[in-house]
């Protein structure tokens, strides 16, 4: 590839991370009032189903997680880190389901129970919740992204296949 190619490719990637970390920033703002709860269905989550158009999302949902954790999750430290490293696994992995060809719509899996199971983790020491209680209601909070970010995933892929974005 020329240098032209490779850099017009890197800033194609840098452009569309900023815009996807902008996105979900947005998203868990107007969203905060629910999302933030007993049953936190953070909408922004299913945005995390990108990474499997763009695997090179990865870090950034991360970061984008981490950064709305920050900014309107109030928890703290912890909570930033954690949802720093929840949103790379949530996103590699569907990003894995790509790259071994997986059924697409095991998408929903990772946002429901990665999330689901990982998120109590931290939680419980930062609240003082039983670790069950977190996941049950996590779990059925993130059913709606989940499915979301499937279908996303699927309305976005033929298009953005044919206009070679991806």
């Amino acid at each position: 590839m020329k240098e032209t190619s490779i850099r017009s490719y890197n800033t194609r990637k840098l452009t569309i991370s900023a815009l996807v970390i902008a996105l979900y920033v947005v998203i868990m703002a107007t969203t905060a009032s629910f999302s933030f709860g007993a049953y936190q269905i953070r909408i922004a989550t299913s945005l995390y189903a990108l990474s499997y158009l763009f695997p090179f999302l990865v870090f950034p949902l991360g970061l984008a997680n981490a950064l709305s954790n920050f900014f309107f999750g109030g928890l703290g430290p912890i909570d930033v880190l954690g949802g720093f490293i929840i949103g790379i696994l949530v996103s590699g992995s569907i990003a894995l389901i790509r790259k071994f060809n997986l059924p697409r719509w095991l998408i929903s899996l990772p946002i429901i129970f990665v999330i689901g199971l990982g998120v109590p983790g931290y939680l419980n020491f930062l609240l003082g919740v039983p670790y069950w209680v977190l996941v049950v209601n996590l779990i059925i909070g993130q059913i709606i992204p989940g499915v979301f970010g499937f279908i996303l995933a699927k309305v976005l892929d033929k298009p953005l296949k044919s206009r070679k974005v991806i």
